[in-house]
C-alpha cells in the first residue's frame, strides 16, 4: 500500500488503495474486450466501451435497466453537459465467476451501502505506431462520484499508461504508477484528481490497454 502524509494505514485507506486481486483469472476477462463497440464520443476512434450498472445484494449482483451517462462540464470539460449512451456489457461475462468476484471486491472495499449503484465501464484504449491513445482525453480530472476503480486488465506491446493521482490539477502528483494486470486501484473521488497518461506500441504494431472502470454512484439514470 501507498503512504501519504503520514496517515495511518485505517485513516489513507479511505483516501487511496492499490491491491492485487489474486482470485480472478484475467484470461477469461480478455476475449470480451475483443467485441467492445467503438466509443463514438470520443474522435480518433482510439477508445473502445461499454457500460452496465448494478447493485450488490446478498452477494449477488443485479443488473439495472439501460440508463445514460451524464456529467457536467465542471467534472468532465470535454463531454461535459452531454447525455452519452453506450452498448450494456455482454451477458456472458456479467454471468462469469469472476466479473462478479471484481465488482464485490469494489463494494466490499469501499464498504458501500447494499442499494448503491455501480457503474462498470469496460474500455479498451488502442494506439498504433502513428497514433497515440488517450486513456484520459479529459485532461486530470474527477468524476464526481463518490468511488472510483481502475482495474487493469491487459497491456499488449505498449508503454506508457501511468497512471497519477493529484490533491489539486496545478499539484504534483501523489501517486504515479502503472497499473499491472490484476491490479485495482480505488480512490476517493472526492479528494483526488486522477489522469492517465498516454500510450504509444512498444513494437511497429498495434498496442492496447484494457481496464475496467468502476464507480459508485453509477451516474446513470434512465
Amino acid at each position: 500500500m501507498q503512504k501519504v502524509w503520514g496517515l495511518t494505514e485505517l485513516e489513507y485507506a479511505f483516501l487511496f488503495t492499490l491491491r492485487k486481486v489474486n482470485s480472478i483469472n484475467l484470461e477469461g476477462f480478455k476475449q470480451f474486450f475483443n467485441e467492445l463497440p467503438v466509443d463514438p464520443y470520443i474522435k480518433g476512434n482510439y477508445r473502445l466501451r461499454r457500460l452496465s450498472r448494478f447493485i450488490v445484494s446478498r452477494d449477488n449482483l443485479i443488473k439495472l435497466p439501460h440508463g445514460y451517462l451524464f456529467q457536467s462540464k465542471a467534472y468532465n470539460p470535454l463531454l461535459g453537459d452531454v447525455k452519452r449512451e453506450f452498448a450494456e456489457l455482454d451477458d456472458a461475462l456479467i454471468e462469469l465467476d469472476i466479473f462478479k468476484n471484481l465488482v464485490l471486491a469494489f463494494s466490499d472495499s469501499c464498504k458501500l451501502h447494499p442499494e448503491a449503484e455501480i457503474g462498470v465501464h469496460q474500455i479498451r484504449t488502442i494506439c498504433s505506431p502513428d497514433n497515440l491513445g488517450n486513456p484520459a482525453p479529459e485532461g486530470i480530472h474527477q468524476d464526481g462520484t463518490d468511488f472510483i476503480a481502475i482495474f487493469s486488465v491487459d497491456r499488449d506491446n505498449i508503454q506508457g499508461g501511468e497512471t497519477h493521482l493529484y490533491t489539486a490539477k496545478k499539484e504534483k502528483p501523489v501517486f504515479s504508477k502503472i497499473l499491472n494486470p490484476g491490479e485495482l486501484l480505488l480512490v476517493n473521488d472526492h479528494d483526488f484528481f486522477h489522469f492517465t497518461t498516454p500510450i504509444k506500441p512498444l513494437t511497429d504494431a498495434q498496442g492496447t490497454r484494457d481496464v475496467f472502470v468502476l464507480t459508485s454512484p453509477s451516474l446513470l439514470s434512465e
